[in-house]
Formats: structure tokens, C-alpha cells, sequence
């Protein structure tokens, strides 16, 4: 696969290959994991299904210190689904960043990850991390808080996986006046993670209660879409990952009728 560059050509934001792919590095991250009803279909493309019944999604809330696209905070939304090829993941329907173009323009261009501008904090209090999503600054969409109070035990794990598939829809629109160009792509893409281990030798991975409450509903970001259910496993985890696009799964264009090509 040759190297992956954004535009303009001359002066991309970004640099990215298949033998390389994204690194990140000091990462902190907490996560809720929990059950949704038959809204989550609504959510997944075609190709994909829930992956469990009833349907698990996540939602988390990371702070990449250092990263091949610069630091960001992100937060996102996912469903657990099964591909055609029988492999589990998690398709994205929301996803958003703090301000830094080169994450913005890199998950959108090439992934597909539906990626917006938003007001992200992640802050540790005591004993405490909360992770906050705003959009715009005060308009606050989701609060994520977590008591990560004890290492994930051999059971907890087994819902847990260092290497995680995600799936994303890249849309290339139509030119409005001649409806030339649209593609519509089902990407599969992964992130392989790396826990940070203390000074015990033992891995950077707690569990604890954790909440979820959507706080200020919004249809512009309809994060709130995914209901939550029941709390299945909440985690803090510090680590660093490697991003790599695996695969285009489907591809669908609208081809132009032949009376309307110039």
C-alpha cells in the first residue's frame, strides 16, 4: 500500500501507511461498556450486526498525550458488532476531538470515523475520573464518570481486548450539479494497545462503578441515541496503540445516468 497523504499535496496535514500506521503514546482512557435496545440497529450499516442480544455499546472519553497527528482528547461512541467475515469490533457513529486538524482530516479521510470538533476534558478528583463532552463550550452532551478502584480481574477481562477491530462509513458526496463522484465505503480498521505497566510490573487496568448520563440532549449530535441499559463493565486503562486500516468491506458508488454525462 503506498503512503497515505492528505492534501493539499505539496503540504499535507498528515503522513500515514500501511507498513507504519498511527501511533499514540501515553494514553489514559475510561470507558463504560453497557447494554442498548433495538435503537442500535437503527445506527449500523447493512453489512454489520449486533454483535450480542441485547446489543452492547461503549462509550469512552481518551487523552492521547502524544501521537503521529499531535495530542488530542477524544471522545466516542460505539456499537459491538459482527462483520461478514464472522470478526467482532465496534462500529462508530460518533466520534469527536479537540481542536487539531490532522486527527480531524486523517479519521474522516481515511477511515471514514465521523469525526467533529468538541470541547473534550478528561479529570482526575481524588479518586475519581470524569470525562465530559461539549459541543459547542457549555452545551454539555454526555458526562462519563468512573471509580477506578481495583485491577480488572480474570473474569472482567474476558469482555476486554488489547486489539479491537472498528468499523466506519467513509461517504464521498455527489457533485451537486452533476451527481458525479459519490462513493459510500465500509471501513474496517483496528487499534492494537499496549497497557502501561507500574512499577510493580502489573498492567494499568482498573475497573470500578462507573455512570454514563446523557446531560443536554441535542438532534445536531444525537449522542444520546444510544440508550444506556445496563452498566456491563466500566475501565481505566493507561496505555500506547498502533492504528491501522485492515480493509475496505464494501464499496457502493451512484453512477451517473447516461443522459446526464457530459
Amino acid at each position: 500500500m503506498p503512503d497515505v497523504k492528505g492534501i493539499p499535496l505539496d503540504a499535507p496535514l498528515y503522513h500515514g501507511g500501511k507498513n507504519r500506521g498511527g501511533a499514540f503514546l501515553g494514553c489514559q482512557a475510561i470507558n463504560l461498556m453497557f447494554s442498548v435496545g433495538h435503537e442500535a440497529n437503527c445506527l449500523l450499516p447493512k453489512e454489520l450486526a449486533p454483535a450480542a442480544n441485547p446489543a452492547i455499546a461503549i462509550v469512552g472519553v481518551a487523552s492521547y498525550r502524544s501521537s503521529t497527528v499531535g495530542p488530542y482528547l477524544e471522545c466516542y461512541s460505539g456499537i459491538q458488532v459482527r462483520d461478514p467475515d464472522g470478526e467482532t469490533g465496534y462500529y462508530i457513529p460518533y466520534i469527536y476531538v479537540t481542536v487539531n486538524d490532522a486527527a480531524l482530516a486523517s479519521g474522516r479521510e481515511v477511515l471514514g470515523a465521523p469525526k467533529k470538533l468538541a470541547h473534550i476534558r478528561l479529570i482526575r478528583e481524588g479518586g475519581l475520573i470524569q470525562g465530559t463532552l461539549e459541543r459547542p463550550k457549555g452545551k454539555r452532551l454526555l458526562t462519563l464518570t468512573a471509580q477506578p478502584d481495583e485491577r480488572m480481574s480474570s473474569d472482567s477481562r474476558q469482555m476486554y481486548s488489547a486489539r479491537t477491530n472498528f468499523y466506519s462509513v467513509r461517504q464521498l458526496p455527489p457533485i451537486i450539479e452533476s451527481g458525479k463522484g459519490e462513493v459510500t465505503q465500509l471501513v474496517k480498521w483496528c487499534t492494537d494497545r499496549t497497557l502501561r505497566r507500574d512499577e510493580r510490573g502489573e498492567e494499568v487496568l482498573f475497573t470500578g462503578p462507573t455512570s454514563l448520563t446523557y446531560d443536554s440532549p441535542s438532534i445536531i449530535d444525537p449522542v444520546h441515541n444510544l440508550t444506556v441499559g445496563q452498566a456491563l463493565l466500566g475501565t481505566y486503562e493507561e496505555y500506547d496503540a498502533r492504528l491501522e486500516a485492515i480493509d475496505i468491506l464494501s464499496e457502493e458508488s451512484n453512477p451517473v445516468n447516461d443522459d446526464r454525462r457530459a
